[in-house]
């Protein structure tokens, strides 16, 4: 399905593909995975199989009925680049991508390799913003993958935050997103953490965009880090490099 997100940093969410599989400690507590049963028990028929992974082709060209240009994050509930999803069926996404040239689409992955790999075979549209997600030290290698696609907008999201990640390179990187795990057993992020990210974006005057504490209460932490709503995001068209809401 596809329709308004609650995700802090998007508007919309389109899945042409559903489901996926764990790869990495950022998905111990997957939300997508819970929210998939949770449907396949409702009877959506979009989620008949679980979080099993599985194409919707019947969602594929519905962003070419949305006449409002939107935001919108591809695959919230899946893996764009999983092993399981076939090139030609990535490709027929981007083409989608391509001529929904009004909304600005938000591709997430966790399978930089892949990633990299297909990334000479894409169309590359500059209405499509491509990101990873790094938890820990040891996938801090997803960076430079990404940094060798054509993207022409690439983002982190460095959620769930499982570690100090300490020292990287954010040249060539357009956006960090960062932010604590939440729902059942979530694991706890420290403040020292997300300063370190967000001291790391001003150094590189990178657009940093905290999304959220987390906890099992995650509404109860909020999103304020030292004080501020930091909703920096990445601007065109404009002198400025970023823009920021602050509040107190």
């Amino acid at each position: 399905m596809a329709n308004g997100s609650s995700i802090e940093w998007t508007e919309s969410t389109w899945n042409p593909v559903t489901g996926c599989t764990k790869i990495s400690p950022g998905c111990k507590h997957c939300y997508a995975e819970r929210l998939a049963k949770r449907l396949q028990a409702m009877g959506q028929r979009n989620y008949a199989a679980g979080f099993e992974l599985t194409l919707q082709e019947h969602m594929l060209e519905l962003p070419l009925q949305w006449r409002k240009p939107q935001t919108i994050f591809v695959n919230s509930m899946s893996d764009l680049f999983h092993a399981e999803v076939p090139r030609a069926y990535i490709q027929r996404v981007f083409k989608v991508m391509r001529l929904a040239h009004w909304h600005r689409f938000q591709v997430l992955t966790k399978r930089a390799d892949r990633l990299a790999e297909l990334s000479s075979l894409l169309d590359w549209p500059p209405n499509v913003w491509m990101g990873v997600s790094v938890e820990q030290r040891r996938y801090l290698h997803r960076i430079e993958e990404l940094k060798s696609t054509g993207a022409q907008t690439k983002f982190l999201s460095i959620e769930p935050l499982l570690e100090d990640l300490g020292i990287f390179d954010l040249r060539g990187i357009d956006w960090v997103i960062a932010g604590g795990e939440s729902g059942p057993g979530a694991r706890t992020m420290q403040p020292e953490w997300a300063r370190g990210i967000r001291e790391l974006c001003q150094e590189y005057q990178v657009p940093f965009f905290f999304k959220q504490w987390g906890g099992t209460r995650k509404k109860k932490t909020g999103r304020l880090l030292d004080g501020i709503t930091w909703d920096e995001m990445p601007v065109s068209n404009s002198q400025n490099a970023f823009r920021i809401l602050k509040s107190a």
